[in-house]
């Protein structure tokens, strides 16, 4: 492959991307108390940087599989990646379609019907209601959630949004698709049908990003993988080389 086929190929390029957040020292128990506190100038902060100087090229096709103990900044990467978050410093180039699926349920309103929020969730991702109307029976019938469909999604468990928020974000075919922690839900039979689908997109050409706290996921469905901590990019190559070094680091 030459060099500019190699570039052409990469549809994720971060460089020399940070994320800095500012928080309050000091939590406050309601928003009242901290607007007063900040009147008062009494609010103190503390800067963190959720990610440092990430550089990472991602290339079309590719299954690519981040791990990283909890706020390593995997899914604030992922966020830059989904343009959810700008960062603070460096810069994101994304070549394709996204279809981001960070926080299962997060655009679900609980007192909407699961058949609402297939139309609501869909509409946030950019599609018309006569395209959603067209796909909306294999959204229903993917996700398993039958008549609960009609059903307020009060009444759901939290496997049962996890697999209607993964079956709106997958009836099109996205060419990056963006999925955080997605897989850790539902039992393993639909665990297997999220990995199938995953399975079809890559061979169509699409591109997964993936987080993921299962060794055996990012084992066997991705083609590379990051290890990420403290914001920093640690190593980036084969998943079970990856996966292994950042189980020795911690059971040291």
């Amino acid at each position: 492959m030459s060099d500019s086929q190699h570039i052409e190929d990469v549809v994720v390029s971060l460089n020399a991307v940070s994320v800095k957040y500012t928080v309050p020292i000091v939590r406050f128990g309601t928003f009242k108390e901290y607007i007063i506190r900040r009147l008062q100038g009494r609010v103190r902060n503390r800067e963190f940087w959720a990610l440092n100087n990430i550089n990472l090229q991602i290339q079309k096709g590719e299954v690519f599989g981040i791990v990283g103990r909890n706020g390593a900044g995997k899914s604030t990467l992922l966020k830059v990646v989904s343009r959810v978050l700008r960062p603070s410093q460096g810069s994101v180039r994304v070549n394709g379609r996204v279809a981001p699926l960070l926080e299962l349920g997060a655009a679900f309103h609980p007192e909407l019907t699961g058949r609402e929020n297939v139309f609501l969730n869909a509409a946030l991702l950019g599609h018309s209601q006569k395209d959603v109307e067209e796909h909306f029976e294999s959204i229903v019938d993917f996700s398993e959630i039958g008549d609960f469909i009609d059903a307020p999604l009060r009444t759901y468990s939290s496997g049962m949004v996890a697999r209607l928020g993964f079956s709106v974000a997958t009836s099109w075919d996205p060419e990056i698709l963006i999925l955080d922690e997605v897989l850790a839900v539902g039992d393993e039979a639909f665990q297997a049908k999220c990995h199938a689908r995953i399975g079809e997109f890559q061979a169509m050409g699409a591109t997964v990003l993936l987080v993921s706290h299962n060794a055996h996921t990012v084992r066997s469905i991705c083609h590379r993988a990051a290890w990420i901590d403290h914001g920093e990019l640690q190593a980036v190559g084969n998943p079970a080389d990856i996966v292994e070094q950042y189980r020795k680091a911690y059971s040291e």
